[in-house]
């Protein structure tokens, strides 16, 4: 079987978790391309230049625990502007996404540019406002040295980087299930995911 659902949205929308959900609840592959910038990111913290670092990157390099830090997260949105960086991680995720069994991918660009044949598109959103909070409560139980007015800066810097940007910019598809997670909980956010890839699955078993 190939399905994909590509799952795309800002940072801090709940489209992880959402996505991690799903392919648990459909028995699909699972990959959170963010961690490939974050891992592209991270290495340029440390010198190595972004084109390098994104031909050289190994499943190793992919520890989402490690890489969830507010530095590394500013880092992956500066790289994932660069046009090189980009198309280096793109045959990587065109092939997981359409390979045997299905899969679940959320980024940024998944349903617009990687997956735009994909069986299920969804876009997962939240106010800058909400994702701050959120994102600064993460942060803060790691015991970061964070408040949430620069958490919520940080937020809309990202996202001005993220659907300001030439290449690739965030934005909603036309034919994506928009799902907005401000005033839902997590448990109705998975549950109206749930809800739309399982209606497309029996569409298509239906024929």
């Amino acid at each position: 079987m190939i399905f994909t659902v590509a799952i795309d949205g800002p940072a801090a929308a709940g489209k992880g978790t959402i996505s991690k959900a799903v392919a648990a609840r459909f028995g699909l592959r699972h990959l959170d391309t963010g961690l490939l910038y974050r891992a592209v990111g991270a290495k340029t913290l440390d010198g190595v230049d972004p084109v390098a670092a994104a031909l050289a990157l190994t499943p190793k390099d992919l520890d989402g625990d490690a890489l969830r830090t507010s530095d590394i997260a500013q880092a992956a949105s500066r790289v994932a502007v660069l046009p090189d960086v980009r198309a280096a991680l793109t045959q990587f995720q065109k092939g997981f996404a359409r390979a045997t069994g299905g899969a679940v991918l959320d980024g940024r660009d998944i349903c617009t540019v990687i997956c735009p044949e994909a069986e299920v598109k969804l876009y997962v959103t939240a106010s800058a406002e909400v994702r701050a909070d959120r994102r600064f409560k993460e942060l803060s139980a790691k015991g970061e040295a964070v408040t949430y007015d620069s958490v919520l800066a940080d937020v809309r810097a990202r996202d001005a980087r993220d659907m300001g940007r030439a290449e690739a910019p965030l934005v909603a598809a036309d034919d994506a299930t928009v799902i907005d997670t401000s005033r839902m909980d997590i448990d109705a956010a998975v549950a109206t995911a749930i809800a739309v890839v399982q209606a497309a699955m029996d569409a298509r078993a239906a024929g």
